[in-house]
Formats: structure tokens, C-alpha cells, sequence
């Protein structure tokens, strides 16, 4: 790696740090947030030709400090201008750091402020926007390039996302023994959602964002760090790393699309599997069974199999089986539905999908379609499958799909 790719990289992981320990002594996201950018510039500006600093968090935050009291001193000069002296003035020192605070650079504020980011006021497409900005250290064009949007539409997105927590009140700080699990979950629902884009994007050319991936277990590393015993953030971890170590095999030229049974697993990624098997078999000894786990353990089957008819599908229908009862959802069903067909055979994969057609969340998503269709193929139901693969492409606005789901179609023509 080179020595600006090194540089990029520090300042990406410092500075949900800097802007932690900011939001913890003065609050105030966006004021925040404008002056860490601003002592990031000038660390990208200064570093190259000085050096990097031997406290490089410490620097950020003196600088992002200083930049801090700089805006409200303008801000107060501004208001007495123009308002009246009446008006209540925040005074310079409170913006200062305290004397002799010798925590000033060193206290790690990046897991509150992944709380801070997944706030239940907070949409999920809002949580998912904002831990991207703040905490993934990503410019608002590259957040909007995740979600395929204008930047002119994601900067007020995210700034409605901050405004919505100021105005719930909210502290910067670790939510409370009431409210813990229901934070934590939704940070891991955040950073599944973030992984998952990355892994299939939902629209456009390309099957990958790798760039996505990449932050999603970069985040989650950093949560497993902080909560090393907590079996469900082992287990979102466990199974980023052994569905990511599949990424090199899903496509082949031009980007075409290649399933599971069908990639060549001298391509995936071994240091990955045993690091994620690790992970989850430790997770499965020693914590509560969780969703995150058990998903993580049919991932793990599916990597350890040699060959794709070597995959322990009755383990994993068993797996899946468990899922449903703890954490129900139509994905699962789906993906149990193929663990059923594979271990019981097609016709009772499709009655289990029949249960599905009924409801809302996802009767019309494009997977619903494609499983059934890949059912019906395996029934020697090829008209019906047929129309179902064809629904399929033009249910999804990801082009690999499109054209995968076309290919298959086109393939019972013959």
C-alpha cells in the first residue's frame, strides 16, 4: 500500500474517533462534524510534508477544537450584530478543553457514535445514510453514490437525519441498560443492511460495491473490538467474512453473474472461512443461539462443502428451521424454502413459498419469483419456471441479475 493510500486510511479510521470525542464535550453534530472536516484537510495538507504527529488522534482533535471555537466566535460575533444583547451567549472558555485533561485525544468515542447514528427516531435508510457520513468517514457524494442518488439529494437527507436527533433530545452517549439491546440491534441491522448492498447491489451494472463491503466489516471488526463477548456481533462478523469470501468467484466475464453451485471454490477466499469459522463456533459455545449466528453457521457449511453437492443441506434446513422460530421473516422462509426442496425435494420447497404469496413484505420482490422458478426447473416445470424467471428480471433493477435471470429463461427455451 502506498504511502497516501496509508495516510487515507489513518484519517478514515481516526475520524469517527475525533468526532466522538467532540460530540462527548460540546455536542452539536453538524458544528461537529464541519471542524473535524476541516482538521482532516489539514492533516491530509500538512502530514506528507511534516510528518505524522506521535499522537495523530490527539492533533486531530486539538486542530478539529480550535476550528470549533473559531465558528462559534464568529457565530457570537454575528448574533451581537444582530440580535439583541439580551440574547444568551454561550461563553469562549466553555468551548475549550479542560486543563490538564489527559484524555483529551485517547478515549475511543466511535462506538457512541455508532449509537449516536442508529437512533430509533432515525429511519433505517437515514441510520444506514448517516453511520456511512459519520462514522464510515464516506464524503456525502460517495454515500450518494451508494444509494444511487443525486449528492444535492443525500446532503439534505443527512442533515435531516442530524436535525431529527437534535430535536429528540438525545446525548451523546451509551445508551442505558433499558434501551442497550434495543440499540445494539439495530447498529447490527445497520451493518447488515450496509454489507448487503455492497455484496448485491440492488440496482445497476455492477453485481459488487466493494466499497460497501469493505466499511461494513471494517465497522463491524471495530464493534467486535469493543464487545468482544457478544456472541451476535461475532456472528454478523463471522458471516460478513464467509459470504465476502465468496466475492472474487460470483462473477465472470463482463460481470456476469455466477451462483453458488456453480463457482469455482479454489477462488474463494481461505484466510476469510477459517477466520469466520472461528468466529462462529466460538460465538455458538459460548453465547446465546442468535440470528446473526445461526445465518453465519449455514454460511459456514456452505464454504467448508468441497464441491457444491457435498453441502450438508439437511444441517442447514435444520439451521434455518431454528431461524424461523427465533427471528421470523419472509427471507428466511425463502431460504428455508430452498434448504426444504434440496433435502425433501422441490414440490415441498414450493408449498413452503405458497405461504409466502400472502404476504406484503415480499409479494412482489424479485426473489420470490426466481426461487420459485428455480423450484419449478428442478420439478421439470419448465413453462412455469420459465415465466417466473422472466418476472424475476423485471422485477430487480440489477443488471448482472437482469441478465442472469434472462439466461435461465432463455435457456428452457431450448
Amino acid at each position: 500500500m502506498s504511502t497516501p493510500e496509508r495516510l487515507e486510511d489513518l484519517l478514515r479510521e481516526l475520524a469517527p474517533q475525533v468526532l466522538g470525542t467532540l460530540l462527548r464535550r460540546y455536542g452539536g453534530f453538524e458544528e461537529c462534524e464541519d471542524a473535524v472536516q476541516e482538521a482532516l484537510l489539514a492533516a491530509a495538507t500538512q502530514w506528507p510534508v511534516e510528518g505524522i504527529p506521535e499522537s495523530p488522534r490527539s492533533w486531530l482533535v486539538t486542530v478539529a477544537a480550535r476550528r470549533l471555537v473559531d465558528q462559534v466566535r464568529s457565530e457570537q460575533a454575528r448574533r451581537r450584530r444582530e440580535v439583541t444583547a439580551a440574547m444568551r451567549e454561550t461563553p469562549d472558555t466553555d468551548l475549550l478543553p479542560p486543563p490538564g485533561d489527559e484524555n483529551s485525544g485517547d478515549q475511543d468515542d466511535t462506538l457512541a457514535l455508532l449509537f449516536l447514528c442508529c437512533h430509533p427516531a432515525l429511519t433505517p435508510t437515514s441510520q444506514v445514510a448517516l453511520t456511512l457520513r459519520a462514522v464510515g468517514g464516506l464524503t456525502t457524494a460517495e454515500v450518494a453514490r451508494a444509494f444511487l442518488v443525486p449528492e444535492a439529494t443525500m446532503g439534505p437527507r443527512i442533515s435531516r437525519a442530524k436535525q431529527r436527533i437534535k430535536a429528540t433530545g438525545a446525548s451523546f452517549a451509551m445508551p442505558g441498560a433499558q434501551e442497550w439491546a434495543e440499540r445494539l440491534d439495530a447498529v447490527l441491522h445497520v451493518l447488515y443492511l450496509i454489507f448487503n448492498e455492497g455484496y448485491t447491489a440492488s440496482s445497476g451494472p455492477d453485481l459488487h460495491r466493494g466499497e460497501l463491503t469493505a466499511e461494513a466489516i471494517r465497522l463491524t471488526r471495530m464493534l467486535h473490538r469493543s464487545l468482544p463477548d457478544d456472541g451476535e456481533v461475532a456472528g454478523l462478523l463471522a458471516l460478513m467474512l464467509l459470504t465476502d469470501a465468496r466475492r472474487s468467484a460470483r462473477t465472470g466475464p463482463g460481470g456476469a453473474l455466477i451462483p453458488l453451485a456453480e463457482q469455482d471454490r479454489n477462488r474463494w477466499d481461505a484466510t476469510l472461512i477459517d477466520e469466520g469459522v472461528a468466529l462462529v463456533t466460538d460465538a455458538m459455545s459460548s453465547s446465546p443461539l442468535g440470528p446473526y449466528q445461526l445465518q453465519a453457521a449455514t454460511a459456514a457449511l456452505h464454504v467448508q462443502a468441497p464441491r457444491a453437492e457435498d453441502t450438508d443441506w439437511e444441517q442447514i434446513r435444520i439451521l434455518y428451521g431454528i431461524l424461523r422460530r427465533i427471528a421470523p421473516n419472509p427471507m428466511v422462509t425463502l431460504n428455508y424454502a430452498v434448504a426444504v426442496a434440496m433435502t425433501r425435494g422441490p414440490q415441498a420447497g414450493l408449498e413452503l413459498l405458497e405461504t409466502l404469496d400472502r404476504d406484503p413484505r415480499i409479494t412482489g420482490h424479485h426473489r420470490l419469483y426466481a426461487v420459485r422458478a428455480h423450484l419449478q426447473e428442478q420439478a421439470g416445470e419448465y413453462a412455469a419456471a420459465r415465466a417466473n424467471y422472466r418476472v424475476a428480471a423485471r422485477r430487480t433493477t440489477s443488471l448482472p441479475e437482469q441478465r442472469y435471470l434472462r439466461d435461465r429463461a432463455d435457456n428452457l427455451d431450448r
